[in-house]
């Protein structure tokens, strides 16, 4: 995996703060800072456009080149602006190709769910990674679950998601992957009263009584 991991090229940032780092943001640069694996924490500064493009692929392992050297790192962390929309920091370790590292994998859905041949049937997807510990050598771009056989009323948790051999789950094995249900109106054929028609009926005929006894009373 980290001969295809993607290259992106460090400078060290000779001044921290949020001044400068906005200094970097503004020119096209992107703040990170990497630490771990013994060393000082080290701040530098890639291309935003070029790192945040392979972010939005997915991609977690990287080949950071800074000072001549190469290293391999894993995405730990990515810090929004206020609106939460724009990447403005990336925090990311110094890892060994065969150390054990905690990270999550996005989860692809494959095939038509068997339940969705019902009508108004649907397909929810509440939880869209899973959290895994595995070697850095091994982490996968995502992972496959295969949704067919599932009825209406079905589910698949993450705990019944097969992993590869050495994976560890780290998600509540009780999260919901996958499930296929019916709106309750649409299985019963029948829509709910509209708020206020129940008395309707009682309301009128009292109205209509008392009309009467008032025409009565008037007419003696």
């Amino acid at each position: 995996m980290h001969e295809n991991a993607p290259v992106l090229k460090a400078t060290r940032r000779e001044r921290v703060g949020s001044r400068y780092a906005q200094r970097i943001r503004s020119s096209g640069g992107l703040p990170v800072v990497l630490y771990g694996h013994g060393e000082e924490p080290t701040a530098a500064y890639v291309n935003a456009k070029e790192a945040i493009s392979h972010f939005s692929k997915g991609e977690k392992v990287f080949q950071i080149e800074l000072d001549g050297k190469n290293q391999i790192v894993l995405l730990k962390d990515l810090q929004f602006d206020y609106l939460g929309t724009n990447v403005v920091h990336a925090d990311m370790a110094r890892v060994d190709l065969n150390q054990r590292v905690h990270t999550r994998v996005p989860i692809h859905l494959v095939g038509e769910a068997i339940g969705l041949k019902t009508a108004g049937a649907i397909l929810t997807h509440p939880t869209g990674e899973l959290d895994i510990e595995c070697r850095v050598v091994e982490i996968p771009d995502f992972i496959e679950v295969t949704v067919t056989d599932l009825e209406v009323g079905g589910l698949i948790h993450a705990r019944d998601v097969a992993l590869p051999e050495g994976f560890k789950l780290l998600t509540d094995g009780d999260s919901i992957v996958a499930a296929v249900s019916v709106a309750a109106e649409q299985a019963t054929g029948e829509a709910a009263p509209a708020e206020g028609a129940a008395g309707a009926g009682p309301e009128v005929q009292s109205e209509k009584k008392a009309a009467e006894r008032a025409e009565k009373k008037d007419t003696k």
